[in-house]
């Protein structure tokens, strides 16, 4: 999944392994598969204020318990980014927008969806000097 540029400096290699394992534990399933989602939306929540947004819910009896991730949605240009958690089963869709209005969603598996979120965010940070810096904090 890390493509390294031959150009890229040294120091951002290491970043980018770092999100790699992030990306790796949404391979794995029950416990260890939900907590790799919450760490997923703590970075991306942090990394991308405004593009990013994290639903959660109580657990337990009338919601008193921990509160869960249950839906990630990320925006990047004409496309958004949804994670949904349901039990332990997590879904990944992205959808493609014109105008605000969504004209395609097509589902992808976990793995997928970090790809081609990731994708997305190293275009942008070609052109946005603030995608960049996002894509370095969620690289740490």
């Amino acid at each position: 999944m890390t493509d390294i540029e031959p150009d890229t400096p040294a120091g951002s290699q290491a970043g980018e392994d770092t999100f790699d394992l992030a990306a790796a534990g949404l391979r794995g399933d029950g416990a260890e598969l939900l907590m790799s989602v919450e760490v997923l939306a703590a970075k991306l929540e942090h990394a991308l204020p405004g593009q990013a947004r994290v639903e959660r819910r109580g657990g337990g009896l009338l919601g008193r318990g921990q509160k869960r991730v249950r839906a990630v949605r990320v925006e990047l240009g004409t496309a958004a980014y949804l994670l949904g958690v349901e039990g332990e089963r997590v879904e990944g869709f992205r959808e493609r927008q014109v105008g605000g209005i969504s004209i395609k969603r097509e589902s992808l598996s976990p793995d997928e969806w970090i790809a081609a979120l990731t994708a997305d965010l190293r275009a942008e940070a070609e052109r946005s000097s603030q995608a960049r810096t996002a894509l370095e904090q969620l690289l740490r």
